[in-house]
């Protein structure tokens, strides 16, 4: 894990972050007014994710369902265009990711950086075992290798693995690649880039963690805070 890189990458994040925000509030009000004429309902939809360290924070999102207060289904992870649920508006926004504009305040918040592991909800964090906690060593992220390979097509299993190597091997050219991935999945679609992960691969990194590098305390205990009992 590159810290040094990481601590350089949270201070641009933040100096981007800024300058998004004041380059798009047109786009984003626009939105907001688009969201709001629709249905009247709330503009921006928040909700509780894990973050580094294993803390939560509130994540947020341009509203893009009639309702937010539905079951979540572990085992059904995309919404597909077809969802009863959706907004007109929120159709167009989520095809786009224009729903995740909002979380630019998140990275100036410090809760989230650009690129990273996506922030889960809480109900998952029993899922884990002790080195896929590494996850949590770093911010969560707007976009991620996870979500350049498949995204919510992807298994749980495999997405804790890119989530997993991407914090152990960070970098500038890891980011790049990603950024550019990421600009196809808008265009194309999640599902054209999938790439699921070998039994071989998962072993090897599994391997690699467990040789080189140990989850800090405070992580564990926000994520298990039974172990304190």
């Amino acid at each position: 894990m590159n810290k040094f890189y990481i601590g350089v990458k949270y201070s641009a994040d933040f100096l981007i972050a800024l300058i998004l925000v004041v380059a798009l509030s047109p786009l984003m009000l626009g939105i907001a007014i688009a969201i709001k004429a629709e249905d009247g309902g709330v503009v921006i939809f928040k909700q509780r994710r894990t973050g580094a360290g294993g803390k939560k924070f509130n994540c947020y999102k341009f509203r893009s369902m009639k309702s937010t207060d539905v079951s979540y289904d572990k085992d059904k992870r995309v919404i597909l265009d077809s969802n009863p649920n959706l907004t007109h508006v929120g159709k167009l926004i989520r095809k786009f990711k224009l729903d995740e504009l909002p979380q630019l305040f998140n990275i100036l918040r410090g809760d989230m950086c650009f690129i990273a592991p996506r922030p889960l909800l809480p109900v998952f964090d029993t899922d884990y075992e002790d080195w896929e906690m590494v996850k949590f060593e770093m911010r969560p992220g707007l976009t991620g290798l996870g979500q350049v390979y498949g995204n919510g097509h992807l298994s749980i299993k495999d997405r804790k693995f890119y989530d997993v190597y991407y914090v152990m091997h960070v970098s500038l050219w890891m980011d790049i690649k990603i950024t550019l991935k990421t600009v196809g999945v808008v265009l194309f679609g999640e599902k054209r880039y999938l790439r699921p992960v070998s039994e071989q691969e998962y072993r090897r990194l599994k391997r690699e963690v467990r040789r080189h590098y140990t989850v800090s305390p405070e992580t564990v205990a926000h994520l298990r805070p039974s172990s304190l009992l």
